[in-house]
């Protein structure tokens, strides 16, 4: 892998963390597009670095609702920001099952696959446009106060999470899917706009930990060689171009999603989708 392809793929990684796209699914295309032939540590190396710098990016643009979260949790205050924090753990129970019992085996299953990546942006399509048509009639089993909707609670955290576990589905998009989710149950949109992107720090940084572990311990000298064959510059040039393209893109989603714009991307997907199942 080379400084420009690293670039475009940090780029990338970026926006479709953001934007309700898929990130993993467009990675997956613009590697086949660009030729960029990785093994899966390297791949591993790669996509970990290219996911800690969104995180980060999410850090830096809420900021001001990260540290209050922070403060009460870590000082075991009982205030609603301890509660909030406890619903994003909450919302993590799902996806934290499926990545240890059978995102490998899905990973394996779906890598290099353009058509079922086709399909699941397809889907992604789909349940957009549902939550867009739908967006003012959530689903009955969830209580609605009208107006822009409700706070989210604890079964919606959980909701949310089954949404967020589904989304390991290569170009299905956990943004997009865990959103239109909130919307679909009653939730406010810019609400669940803002928990979607806090519920996804703790796996991605329990899987960048797993990566680190990975190279301490039995597998040290192999990750090592998969990080060193990838390149420190590509790496830094990844890492660079998905923060701060992911500052741009958190901000701007967070903006669309109380616009109700979404549905141009259900467009976008089923248009993308539908190339890659006939490429596939």
């Amino acid at each position: 892998m080379d400084w420009l392809e690293a670039l475009i793929l940090g780029i990338i990684q970026g926006l479709a963390e953001y934007l309700p796209i898929s990130s993993s699914g467009h990675l997956e295309i613009f590697r086949q597009v660009l030729g960029v032939d990785l093994c899966g540590k390297e791949s591993l190396a790669f996509d970990v670095t290219l996911h800690v710098a969104t995180v980060l990016s999410t850090i830096v643009i809420l900021w001001k609702e990260f540290v209050p979260l922070c403060k009460s949790f870590f000082t075991l205050k009982n205030d609603d920001n301890t509660k909030y924090v406890l619903k994003i753990l909450v919302s993590c129970i799902p996806v934290a099952i499926v990545g240890f019992a059978f995102k490998p085996i899905v990973e394996q299953f779906f890598e290099g696959n353009l058509a079922i990546v086709g399909t699941c942006l397809i889907v992604t399509a789909l349940l957009l446009a549902f939550a867009y048509f739908f967006r003012t009639s959530p689903l009955p089993m969830f209580k609605h106060n009208g107006g822009e909707g409700r706070e989210i609670g604890w079964l919606d955290a959980f909701v949310i999470g089954l949404a967020q576990a589904v989304a390991v589905l290569p170009g299905l998009s956990r943004s997009g899917t865990t959103i239109a989710t909130g919307i679909l149950i009653g939730n406010k949109r810019d609400k669940v706009a803002t928990f979607s992107f806090f519920m996804v720090i703790i796996p991605i940084l329990g899987e960048a930990m797993l990566h680190v572990k990975d190279m301490i311990f039995p597998d040290a000298e192999a990750v090592a060689e998969s990080a060193a064959s990838v390149g420190a510059l590509p790496l830094i040039i990844g890492f660079l171009a998905a923060f701060i393209v992911g500052c741009v893109a958190c901000k701007w989603m967070i903006e669309l999603v109380k616009k109700g714009k979404l549905v141009w991307f259900a467009v976008y997907c089923l248009i993308v989708g539908t190339i890659c199942f006939i490429a596939g």
